[in-house]
């Protein structure tokens, strides 16, 4: 049995600090921000950063966790909404929100569903077992094909976010695009 030491007291400092300076990093130049520039931002060694996060995806995914949290409750919000196609055209909007909200992040994600070896596919697993549950619920209701699968809606969504980011001057453009697209899951 082998059980994680609490860190210490400088480190755990040390590591929040790493996630506010990537959170705002992210934020600003989008999820390919120099790594060396977020450790001297945070006032640590690059050093240091690798030995909290392996690379990139590591760092990527820890930022990512509060919105993850979030997706994955307003999945469970939406598992018993009367209208199961609206509630999955709801939860697919924020994922497309949330893809958006870093330059770079569809992209990512849209890798990490082909790497189960990715830090991100710590992202992506949760939130395929989310969206499968409510498409599940609305095919078995009859308002979505059989033949969808939660694997093309999570690309679509990806490809949707990457599209509105290369259109930063449309913000329009996910949800239009979002909805052409979902026009095509009725039976």
């Amino acid at each position: 049995m082998t059980t994680t030491r609490p860190m210490r007291a400088d480190a755990r400092r040390n590591h929040e600090r790493l996630l506010r300076v990537a959170r705002a990093a992210f934020a600003e130049h989008g999820t390919d921000a120099a790594l060396e520039d977020i450790a001297r931002r945070a006032g640590v060694g690059i050093g240091t950063l690798y030995r909290h996060f392996p690379n990139r995806h590591a760092l990527m995914n820890a930022v990512f966790q509060d919105a993850l949290t979030a997706l994955l409750q307003r999945s469970h919000e939406l598992a018993h909404a009367d209208e199961p196609c609206t509630a999955l055209v709801e939860w697919l909007r924020a994922i497309v929100t949330h893809a958006g909200e870093y330059r770079g992040l569809a992209r990512a994600l849209m890798s990490a569903s082909y790497d189960p070896s990715s830090a991100l596919s710590q992202c992506s697993v949760p939130l395929r077992a989310a969206g499968e549950r409510l498409l599940t619920r609305a095919q078995d209701a009859g308002v979505v094909r059989r033949d969808v699968s939660i694997g093309d809606l999570m690309q679509l969504t990806n490809a949707i976010a990457l599209a509105a980011e290369q259109d930063p001057s449309d913000p329009e453009l996910a949800d239009r695009l979002l909805t052409l697209t979902l026009r095509g899951l009725k039976p």
